[in-house]
């Protein structure tokens, strides 16, 4: 979909500071992550998901920082789902402990849960069609603009760039955002020309590099 959360390649958001190698600056930042990884079966949820659900949000609320956002789509899932009543919001707001509600099932233990964040979950899948392209091929970004979850930015569809790299089938995030099957999908490193993706005024030695499925992809006229 086309929002905030894409805003690569646009001006009006000053520069781009590094940040330092803390994950974390305030506790309760540590708490939000924690708390997304052990709801993830409670909000029914998944990486693509929960991604989607961040761009869901009102560009305030995505906008207010990093973890921020996280806090907001933990809401927002919540009171969707009805594990967050209006009493609940209310003392969260108030920065109270809300009364519990009951759950479905037992949320992940905390081995589970230092496990998932030290190595992740695979989505390298098997898939029985052979790539459409290889290393060197030239390739064009379509100009695609879904309403629902992409990983397709918006400054590069419709751009011609040259596969650089395979990297096998991957679980498709666009499928799996909507809980609509895995859909494995082959994914390429693609370079894309700074002054192809921004005009003559970009660096001419500049590249971008961009992993995409290849259903992002089609071969240029």
């Amino acid at each position: 979909m086309n929002g905030i959360h894409d805003m690569g390649g646009t001006h009006g958001y000053g520069a781009v500071e590094p940040g330092d190698a803390e994950p974390f600056h305030d506790d309760w930042e540590r708490r939000v992550f924690g708390i997304t990884l052990a709801a993830g079966g409670h909000l029914r949820s998944n990486l693509d998901r929960g991604r989607y659900e961040l761009e869901m949000l009102p560009p305030r609320d995505y906008l207010a920082g990093y973890f921020e956002r996280w806090f907001a789509r933990l809401i927002k899932a919540g009171v969707a789902l009805g594990f967050i009543d209006a009493d609940a919001r209310a003392a969260i707001e108030r920065g109270a402990a809300p009364t519990a509600v009951p759950r479905d099932h037992e949320p992940l233990p905390a081995a589970a849960l230092r496990h998932v964040a030290r190595t992740g979950r695979p989505v390298s899948r098997p898939t029985g069609r052979a790539a459409a392209f290889s290393v060197g091929d030239a390739v064009r970004a379509r100009n695609m603009h879904p309403r629902t979850h992409t990983r397709l930015p918006g400054y590069v569809r419709a751009k011609t760039g040259t596969v650089v790299a395979w990297h096998g089938a991957h679980v498709f995030p666009d499928s799996n955002a909507e809980h609509d099957d895995e859909n494995p999908q082959h994914l390429y490193s693609v370079s894309f020309r700074a002054t192809v993706l921004w005009g003559p005024d970009a660096p001419e030695r500049d590249s971008v590099i961009l992993d995409l499925f290849e259903p992002y992809l089609e071969a240029p006229p």
